[in-house]
């Protein structure tokens, strides 16, 4: 129960130190975009690949070259996804979400937040964190691709295209 041989703990640490250097030449090979969290699908394999590592390093029924194999699977799907994504409108719609105005000046956007189900509590817990005291002193909160929540600060009107460009709010209307 807590120890069973010392086969088992040399492998550990021989597939384990080999795994991680291959995973991390794998990620520098792959760039940037393989860890990103920019969308679900991002996510996914981020995960996926933790999982994949802790598979490869604690049971003896996966080798370490099929460990090394779906590393590269899940890189390569990942770029594949990517690629196509930039490439395709249509796919890119299919696999990427878009952003979600949550609060407009300090008004919550509860259709919005009741759709993507976020409560007003979080929204406030992230004005919290971005040092706001009071939600009317923000112009908006973002529920971003990643599902992290963007803190959007008073501005001065401007010409120039805000980081507002683009977000649609629950009944579809650009604000």
């Amino acid at each position: 129960m807590f120890f069973d041989s010392w086969f088992g703990l040399l492998r550990v640490l021989v597939v384990g130190t080999l795994a991680y250097a291959a995973l991390v030449l794998l990620l520098r090979v792959s760039g940037k975009r393989t860890l990103a969290k920019l969308n679900a699908f991002d996510l996914i394999v981020t995960v996926a690949l933790g999982s994949t590592l802790a598979t490869v390093l604690l049971s003896k029924s996966v080798a370490l070259v099929e460990g090394l194999t779906a590393f590269t699977l899940l890189a390569g799907l990942q770029y594949l996804v990517a690629w196509l994504s930039v490439r395709s409108p249509r796919f890119g719609d299919l696999v990427k979400s878009e952003p979600t105005l949550l609060l407009h000046r300090g008004r919550f956007l509860d259709g919005a937040m009741r759709v993507q189900r976020v409560t007003r509590a979080e929204v406030l817990a992230a004005l919290r964190g971005s040092g706001i005291a009071e939600a009317g002193q923000v112009a908006a909160v973002v529920l971003e691709t990643d599902g992290s929540l963007s803190v959007i600060p008073n501005a001065g009107r401007s010409e120039s295209i805000g980081t507002l460009d683009g977000v649609e709010a629950a009944d579809g209307r650009i604000r």
